[in-house]
């Protein structure tokens, strides 16, 4: 089982930040989840949020603000840590340690992506990454965009536990998930994770911070991992000496 840092080691670090990937690589993560949405001048930035007021007491909407302005925010001071700035999604990709799985979940909650799901397949296959990259979307439009553009990059659909489990997990998953299949650990039972991996698909559970419920996952069989805290939990996960 890999463990992919979400949004970085987010509980040590602003997380969707370049500070917040490296403190994930000295915890031992083996890759990092992140989020990817395209800002108001069409550059793909790194970033969760609609708007910039959790995470700088800002009131700018990323999709409507240019890179040069959102590019001056600090968003690691409201959150309790040094200042950070939110990074293209280039920079991130060009930065991580090459042994990296990279998970990038398309931020896009509306019919037109304003290409978002090109853009990113783009980048990937220019960066010569697709072999390290699985893209996720709670959006499954975003994963039909994305199977058009670049067939090839793996895809992972992700399950709203706010909305019915079956249209999703039995309707639109198979449909749109080339790769793996995106629950909230809750959600995972010894019967759905054998299901899924008898399908062909790996199981990527979030958000794991717990060391118990991490080793009951990985007995499963799930495959990815998806944590705030790499580094306990992989410490939690070693066998006993």
């Amino acid at each position: 089982m890999l463990l992919l840092a979400h949004r970085g080691a987010s509980d040590d670090a602003p997380e969707n930040t370049l500070e917040a990937f490296t403190e994930a690589a000295r915890q031992g993560a083996d890759g990092v989840e992140l989020d990817a949405m395209v800002c108001g001048s069409g550059e793909v930035v790194v970033c969760h949020d609609d708007d910039l007021k959790r995470l700088a007491g800002l009131p700018w909407e990323v999709r409507s603000t240019p890179w040069w302005k959102l590019r001056r925010a600090d968003v690691g001071s409201t959150l309790g840590f040094a200042p950070a700035r939110i990074p293209l999604l280039e920079e991130v990709l060009d930065a991580l340690p090459e042994h990296f799985l990279v998970n990038i979940e398309l931020k896009c909650e509306r019919f037109d992506d304003g290409g978002l799901a090109g853009k990113v397949g783009e980048l990937v296959r220019r960066l010569g990454m697709s072999e390290r990259v699985v893209v996720s979307s709670f959006n499954p439009l975003c994963l039909f965009r994305l199977a058009a553009a670049a067939p090839e990059l793996r895809r992972g659909f992700l399950i709203d536990p706010d909305k019915p489990w079956a249209v999703q997990a039995y309707g639109l998953s198979p449909l749109v998930s080339s790769h793996s299949v995106h629950p909230s650990h809750e959600a995972c039972t010894p019967e759905r994770v054998a299901a899924w991996r008898n399908a062909g698909l790996r199981v990527a559970a979030w958000t794991v911070n717990d060391a118990e419920r991490a080793n009951v996952l990985a007995r499963m069989g799930v495959s990815y991992l998806i944590t705030n805290r790499p580094g306990v939990v992989r410490q939690a996960l070693r066998p006993a000496a």
